[in-house]
């Protein structure tokens, strides 16, 4: 029995985001950089190199190399800092492969080492007179149950995260303990699609040193601090606990709106396992009140139902990808089954080092499986 039909009840430091953006299915790939089959990206410590500054719309795979010294996040931005695609953890020395879709129109392809600020940016263009991707109706119909899905959970946040903000506003330590790591739940299913929006994420789920210079630190960890390490909550805490709910109600209203492809359904299920693998196995995401493994397997449990609906297509075209998913998805569930404890988990400062390192080997054993998912299902 997979992880999620058990349990149906989302910025490191060392690590980094890589985004990718695609081109025409059926065009030849060429050798070198570049060419209508992809578009090679080199970034190192102090640069971002595209091959080519012009593709076709529709299906795009992106090569990308990390020459620097440090871990390095590439993003593809369509207008207003919108991200289209990311992927994370590309290390000093290592490739990566992303595929993707683009509609017609201009782009920003933005190499971040060590994870800091905007980027190097590189102004590229997908051309194409309205040119799509063509689709298996199979996935058209994945794409449409994921949306309700990702709708779905953003409904049900917002009830659940106002209890966080009602305890919050009451002044109620424990009554905030009790709801935090449930307001988070729906969130963190589907982080991908909300951080899309480029905005809200560094709203509502930033943490202290994931601030940019002249940001205000605003929501869930915000709110997080003061439960658990101060031990009272202030007057600043009841008014953030307003604008998170502010804020949530934008993302819920915003969802429906959001640009969903088999592609980025395929794609965020990766960033899902390297935010497990950045933020939770680390303990960094929940530093004060150490609900890591309730975020993990939120975040498990998005990835394997963007899976799970992509799966029928993946499974025609590449059966035993299809074989080692549903093998690494139960695999990582028995491994979070045993730090259950009543209805939940165990406080995450009470995993040692070797469980840790458990739990670290089995995302890593189903996130390199996982990478290659996007390439099952474009046309």
């Amino acid at each position: 029995m997979s992880a999620l039909a058990r349990n149906r009840t989302l910025i490191a430091g060392a690590a980094v985001p890589l985004l990718a953006a695609a081109a025409l299915t059926g065009c030849a790939e060429k050798s070198k950089a570049g060419g209508h089959g992809g578009v090679r990206v080199t970034a190192d410590d102090s640069a971002c190199k595209v091959s080519d500054d012009t593709f076709p719309a529709g299906h795009l795979k992106l090569h990308v190399e990390n020459k620097g010294s440090k871990v390095t996040e590439v993003y593809v931005y369509a207008p207003g800092d919108r991200i289209v695609t990311e992927r994370e953890n590309i290390g000093p020395g290592t490739k990566a492969e992303i595929t993707t879709e683009v509609e017609p129109g201009k782009y920003e392809i933005a190499c971040k080492p060590g994870m800091k600020g905007d980027g190097i940016r590189q102004k590229v263009t997908a051309g194409g007179k309205g040119a799509k991707a063509e689709r298996n109706p199979k996935l058209d119909s994945a794409v449409s149950e994921y949306r309700r899905y990702v709708q779905k959970q953003a409904d049900e946040t917002i009830p659940a995260a106002q209890k966080f903000a009602d305890a919050v506003e009451d002044g109620d330590v424990e009554g905030a303990k009790k709801e935090y790591a449930v307001s988070r739940i729906g969130w963190e299913r589907t982080e991908p699609v909300a951080e899309s929006f480029g905005d809200i994420d560094p709203k509502v789920d930033v943490r202290e040193d994931g601030l940019e210079e002249g940001q205000k630190w605003t929501g869930w960890h915000r709110l997080e601090k003061s439960p658990w390490e101060k031990k009272k909550i202030s007057a600043e805490d009841k008014k953030l606990a307003g604008r998170l709910m502010k804020d949530l109600k934008d993302w819920r209203k915003r969802v429906g709106k959001a640009e969903i492809t088999p592609t980025s359904m395929a794609n965020g299920a990766k960033e899902l396992l390297d935010e497990v693998a950045t933020g939770k196995v680390t303990g960094e995401e929940e530093r004060y009140s150490h609900t890591d493994l309730v975020d993990f397997q939120a975040n498990v449990e998005g990835a394997e139902k963007a899976y799970e609906l992509l799966r029928p297509v993946t499974a025609k075209k590449d059966a035993q990808l299809a074989k080692d998913l549903d093998k690494q998805f139960e695999a990582i569930g028995k491994l979070l089954d045993e730090h259950r404890e009543g209805d939940g988990f165990v406080s995450y400062d009470k995993v040692g080092k070797s469980e840790r390192k458990k739990l670290s080997d089995g995302v890593n054993a189903l996130a390199e499986p996982l990478s290659r998912l996007a390439a099952t299902v474009v046309a």
